[in-house]
């Protein structure tokens, strides 16, 4: 007997909803083309491969079992599982608010920083390193190389 996990279905509806979210708002920002993209070229793309794939996942699911039979996932019931996708979506959502403000180089690190420690990687030193490079290659790749325009925030970068 095949069974359907549903908060799986429900994780791949979320995510799905997430990325008609991002494309939608990217759809406010200037596209630009190819050779020249604008800020909203990047989410938009994010956004369509987000609903792109979880619906492919969610499709996946419901074609895969035949018999449908609802199970609960045991990782919910994981001690602490709420309390990580809490703080992973709160470190986003704070990630959003902030990110004109801050800027990008200095949000994508304390973003990375935030979800490296929200996903149980105890080591200080390591994430903060991980975060820095994460940061320093991201910035370079899309704002020096790729040339698209993001928020410097009070850093200047």
């Amino acid at each position: 007997m095949k069974i359907l996990k549903r908060d799986e279905a429900i994780v791949g509806v979320v995510i799905f909803l997430f990325g008609a979210i991002t494309t939608f708002l990217s759809l406010k920002m200037p596209i630009g083309t190819l050779r020249m993209a604008g800020t909203g070229f990047f989410p938009l793309c994010l956004g369509i491969l987000l609903m792109i794939l979880s619906a492919a996942y969610v499709f996946r699911l419901f074609v895969q079992y035949k018999k449908i039979v609802i199970q609960k996932e045991t990782a919910v019931k994981t001690p602490g599982a709420m309390r990580q996708m809490g703080l992973f979506l709160g470190a986003m959502v704070l990630a959003t608010l902030f990110f004109n403000e801050l800027g990008y180089p200095l949000t994508s690190f304390l973003l990375m920083a935030a979800l490296l420690r929200s996903l149980g990687m105890k080591r200080w030193a390591f994430n903060i390193l991980l975060s820095f490079i994460t940061a320093g290659v991201s910035y370079f790749l899309f704002v020096q190389w790729l040339k698209i325009p993001l928020p410097k925030g009070w850093i200047g970068l």
